[in-house]
């Protein structure tokens, strides 16, 4: 499929993107505060800077984008038509990334826990990820 933009335009556009504050990590973080958890945001102490931390309970948690840390079998982890190349690259460098850091975090003590962003409009699913942390106390 051709892309409907010129490619000045969509650089623009993948520019725009935000890695933090986005609205699905508003979600988990409003549902989480609402529900009576603190936490610390992006704490740049530890690595990969978790969306939140639980200090008190040593959990961390990542609030991932399916289409850029590749949810399994999620309708939202597509590969764009053109330069396919390019993007496998970066894809398979993210999912390393990630896999580097949990295992940081797991050998310094923490329990790392990931949402993803398809679910954290789901209600059972966000409470499921509060008794998880409630429970690593």
């Amino acid at each position: 499929m051709v892309d409907v933009v010129n490619a000045a335009t969509r650089s623009r556009m993948m520019s725009a993107i935000k890695g933090v504050d986005t609205r699905p990590e508003m979600y988990v973080r409003q549902y989480l505060h609402a529900a009576g958890l603190r936490y610390r945001l992006h704490d740049r102490v530890l690595p990969g800077r978790p969306d939140l931390v639980f200090p008190g309970s040593r959990v961390a948690l990542f609030v991932h984008g399916c289409f850029w840390h590749r949810h399994p079998m999620c309708k939202y982890a597509t590969t764009p038509a053109s330069n396919i190349s390019f993007w496998s690259r970066k894809f398979a460098a993210n999912v390393e990334r990630d896999k580097f850091v949990r295992e940081q975090l797991s050998n310094m003590g923490w329990t790392v826990l990931t949402i993803w962003e398809c679910e954290t409009e789901d209600p059972e699913r966000l409470d499921d990820l509060f008794w998880k942390i409630v429970s690593n106390n």
